[in-house]
């Protein structure tokens, strides 16, 4: 916490403190980090083994995407309880970095327990850091500042540059040159990142320090008091909002998750002959937040000066809808991508997807870290940070499972074919020759009571290749096929996907023999009617959360007894208020 409201000049730098641009760029490298290692995570776990992948099938990866997600934020809690009682956040966010730099290293390790022992050590670290960042950034500005807000989307500005650049930067370097290398690249972007913070000192002397250590006997005794009914009515906001956060989250995550594999197998990428990595997507939401994150703010700030209802819980309400929408143009992309089979949808509907998720966001966001930073008492403020990012990281939960449920379970089958067999499918015998992988698009029916399968270019036989017969969900299969009519007229289809076994690989009498392959299908029609629900499913939800915030707004601001009243530009250059409105609290 900050442990002082001394009035120190301070130099101002485009309106404000010094001290907000070395937190931006502490944070910026920080994102850089961990939205780099993101954007490859989903994609490494359920890339084959022989692609350098773990071998997981989507939905799986999209389970482990959810809890980790969900534990980066949840462990803000006792990020902030530590900060709160035992350190400060000046030294957790310095501990926090230190942290992210070892694990990321660790993560750049191609082994099963550095996989592990990185992303564990990554969540402890933004645990750490993120809580208490965030609260460091509103101790910079006086009660009553209008800047506040301004300053919290600066900062959010700083975050999603990071984000744009490592989407752009360790996506590429991870899906062209290997995915460890990927996170190599990103523990580098987190250790300059920490010598920022580390060289940036000077600037935040009187914000973040641990409050135990102060000298102002109004702050200790502060710190000793109960709870005042108005700071209680305000706690009960903000834990309201953070269901919020929860729906909001929820949805907006599946950009790293559900939309990220869409992207990579259902988004026409090719532009002027060239197709454009799925990873690199990611960066759209960041450059946007870059493009129009000073506009959204004025636009709310001039609305404010003007006496217009511009309350955090409007912002969140009316932002959790525009993001919404975007789903509801992913709808769109569905029904494009389904008029043919394995048939790709326009790059348009996922930019404006990532285009109306962002203006969302940004109504959202930032501004709620502002709202924490207005309501939480003095002695509990890293801590409601904190909670405030464990909503998120159970927002993350819920994209997760969301995603997960987005996803066909793969049909398991056995390959019986031989590599001579397989000339008439798309190169598959020059694979084999390699022990490579190879896919076969297939059309699907059933003929005289019989499972049919043939090749989608050719009609090829494919049947033959497996041995149906021993397929797990065989009856499941017939029975989707029999039901929806499939027939050599109007087939069903599907991708067929064989790898072959990773220790057989490493037999040198063994290569391309063809033998030792597995194999797996999802039939495209039923998975495609899956994200198209999904979709739908998201737009409803955000949209009937956002309407119920507004309709509940009057009830609520009664609760923060006007704690977002009066707010104006305030130009005294100093630094160090966080909070020290709380200690004129009756």
């Amino acid at each position: 916490m900050s442990n002082t409201t001394t009035n120190i000049p301070t130099r101002t730098l485009f309106g404000h403190p010094i001290g907000l641009f070395i937190l931006f760029f502490t944070e910026m490298w920080e994102r850089f980090s961990y939205y780099g290692m993101r954007a490859l995570l989903v994609l490494y776990i359920s890339s084959t083994l022989s692609d350098g992948g773990l071998g997981w099938t989507k939905a799986n990866a999209l389970e482990l995407y959810g809890w980790y997600t969900m534990l980066v934020y949840v462990m803000s809690i006792p990020g902030g309880i530590i900060a709160d009682k035992y350190l400060g956040q000046k030294k957790s966010v310095l501990y926090g970095a230190m942290i992210l730099v070892l694990g990321h290293g660790i993560l750049a390790i191609e082994a099963e327990w550095a996989f592990y022992s990185g992303l564990t050590l990554i969540i402890l670290g933004v645990g750490m850091l993120k809580p208490n960042i965030s609260t460091m950034v509103g101790g910079l500005y006086k009660k009553g500042d209008v800047r506040r807000d301004k300053g919290f989307t600066i900062f959010y500005i700083g975050i999603n540059i990071g984000a744009f650049l490592s989407a752009l930067i360790v996506g590429y370097v991870g899906e062209n040159y290997g995915w460890h290398y990927g996170f190599g690249l990103a523990g580098i972007g987190m250790v300059f990142g920490l010598v920022v913070y580390m060289w940036g000192q000077k600037y935040l002397t009187h914000v973040g320090n641990f409050l135990g250590n102060s000298t102002d006997e109004g702050e200790k005794e502060l710190m000793k008091k109960p709870l005042t009914k108005v700071e209680k009515d305000r706690m009960i906001v903000l834990l309201i909002s953070f269901l919020i956060i929860i729906v909001f989250w929820g949805a907006f995550e599946q950009a790293g998750g559900l939309l990220n594999i869409y992207a990579n197998e259902k988004i026409d990428r090719s532009i002027l002959g060239w197709e454009m990595p799925a990873t690199w997507f990611q960066s759209f939401n960041a450059l946007f937040i870059i493009i129009f994150g000073t506009a959204v703010a004025g636009f709310w700030a001039n609305r404010k000066l003007k006496g217009k209802e511009t309350s955090t819980l409007l912002k969140m309400g009316i932002g959790t809808i525009i993001m919404g929408l975007g789903f509801l143009l992913m709808v769109g992309a569905s029904n494009e991508a389904s008029t043919l089979a394995f048939g790709t949808a326009s790059f348009w509907w996922l930019t404006g997807a990532y285009l109306l998720h962002t203006i969302g966001e940004l109504c959202v966001s930032p501004t709620a870290l502002s709202f924490i930073t207005k309501l939480s008492p003095l002695k509990y403020a890293s801590i409601m940070m904190g909670v405030y990012f464990a909503a998120t990281g159970l927002g993350n939960k819920l994209a997760g499972s969301i995603g997960e449920a987005s996803q066909s379970e793969p049909i398991n089958i056995e390959f019986v074919g031989q590599s001579n067999q397989l000339s008439a499918f798309n190169r598959a015998d020059t694979l084999v020759a390699q022990d490579a992988d190879f896919k076969i698009r297939a059309n699907i029916y059933i003929e005289n009571g019989e499972f049919i399968a043939t090749s989608y270019k050719n009609n090829e036989d494919v049947k033959y290749l497996f041995d149906f017969d021993k397929a797990e969900k065989k009856a499941e299969v017939i029975s989707i096929l029999s039901e929806n009519k499939a027939s050599k007229a109007a087939p069903y289809h599907a991708s067929f996907r064989f790898e072959k076994d990773v220790e057989a690989k490493k037999l040198k009498e063994n290569k391309g023999d063809g033998k030792d392959y597995t194999g797996e299908f999802i039939i495209e029609e039923i998975q495609s009617q899956k994200e198209h629900n999904i979709f739908l499913f998201i737009f409803i939800l955000t949209l009937v959360f956002g309407l119920l915030v507004i309709a509940l707004l009057k009830p609520l601001k009664r609760l923060t007894h006007g704690a977002e009243d009066n707010e104006h530009e305030i130009h005294d250059e100093t630094e160090g208020f966080e909070f020290a409105d709380q200690k004129t609290t009756t």
